[in-house]
Order: structure tokens, then sequence, then C-alpha cells
């Protein structure tokens, strides 16, 4: 199986600690949230990944090298000259990506069987299908996505003001490569606009809910609580 890991960003809730760091750099009981998030992958048979760096991309390209220290095969995509936002660094990956393949932020952990996830993306027979947590826990993460009846995601909204939906985008995802092409217009642009959206018109994006929270790293309080998640499962 392959995943792209969006790591490119600027990570700017985090403070002075990505001053000098890009996000997915960030220590978590002195080793970098990175490193967790690729052995995680290998662990599920992901052994291809294709890195989407840009920030301060010299300091992962250094530390992750081939990706063979985790059995995996590390190549990278890496934005140059200005930012391109999640969705115009997957746009720029194309050339290197499968048929179908994974996408992961790259400060989200999201400990689950990911072999199950892909084999219910090939029974979906979509373009795409989203991993969504069922929000049993709070996690200090807003609801951003509507389900149907079918499962299917009808709406996705980083600001829902009327609290009407449900669910929360836990950043893992799975498409197929013919997808990348409805990632048009302005040359930065987000996957929730360039992506979702026509997916979601479409009727294209399905839904795969699971009850195991994720762990963001976006803020030093959710870091924290990342790094005490991982104490107890390191003991």
């Amino acid at each position: 199986m392959q995943a792209i890991i969006l790591a490119g960003g600027l990570g700017t809730r985090l403070g002075t600690l990505t001053k000098k760091l890009p996000k997915s750099m960030a220590l978590v009981n002195g080793k970098p949230f990175l490193a967790y998030l690729i052995q995680l992958l290998s662990d599920n048979n992901i052994d291809r990944i294709v890195l989407c760096i840009g920030y301060l991309s010299d300091q992962i390209k250094n530390y992750i090298a081939d990706g063979k220290q985790w059995g995996v095969n590390v190549t990278y995509s890496e934005e140059t000259e200005r930012l391109l936002g999640t969705g115009g660094a997957l746009r720029q990956a194309k050339s290197l990506l499968d048929d179908h393949f994974f996408v992961i932020n790259g400060d989200t952990y999201l400990p689950i069987d990911y072999r199950q996830v892909e084999e219910h993306f090939l029974t979906r027979h979509k373009k795409g299908l989203m991993v969504i947590y069922d929000g049993r826990e709070n996690i200090g993460i807003s609801n951003n996505v509507a389900l149907d009846d079918n499962f299917m995601v009808v709406n996705y909204n980083k600001r829902d003001i009327n609290g009407s939906l449900k669910y929360v985008d836990a950043g893992v995802s799975v498409f197929r490569r013919e997808v990348i092409d409805a990632i048009t217009g302005q040359r930065c642009v987000s996957l929730e606009d360039g992506l979702y959206a026509p997916l979601i018109k479409q009727g294209q994006l399905a839904g795969y809910v699971t009850g195991q929270r994720f762990y963001d790293i976006g803020t030093p309080q959710q870091l924290e609580t990342f790094e005490e998640y991982m104490q107890k499962e390191l003991r």
C-alpha cells in the first residue's frame, strides 16, 4: 500500500516551537512526531510513502532519508517556491502516486487497521473515502462532517455555526489517482476546497466511521496529549 503524508505547512498554532522546525518534526518523548507516524504506517503494511514537504524541508529529508530504518521506501515531493496548500501539494505529487493511495495529515496520528480501511474503500467503488471519528469522546476538535444514511459525506465544514454536523474528519483518506484532476484553479488550494467539495457534489466521497480517537498535534496542548498517550503505549 502507498500513503502520501502532507507535511509542508507552517504549523503556526504551535507558536515558537515551529519557528525552527517543521510541525511534523515536533519532539514527542525525545523523538520527532513523524517517526511515530511512519512506524504506524509500516506496521500496517504501508511500505511506500510520499512525503509532501515545504517549510524547513531539509530537516525532514535529513532525518527520514529513504525511510529504510522503518522498513519503508520514502520519496519526496517538495514545494520550493511557495507553499501550495494541502490540495496543491497533492496535485504536485500526482506523478508519484499509485492508482489508489492514502492521504494522511502530517500532524495526525490515527491508530487503526489501515488494511481494513483500504478493503472498505475498494468495496464502496467510489473515488474517495474519508475516515471519520464518531465523536464519542470530546477531543477538542469541532465536528466538521455530515453523513447520509448510506455513509456518504454530504457536508464538510470546519465552521459548523449551527452545530448540525455530527462527525469529525480524522485526517486519513483514500483516493483514486484520477481525483487529482479535480484540483484546479488557484495554485494554493486546500483539500477541502479543491477535492472534498467536488467529490461531495458528485456523490463520490464515502465515509468510514471509527470509534478510535485520533491525535492531532496542532497546538501545544494537543501535542502534550499525544505525548502522554505514547508514554502509556510504550510502557
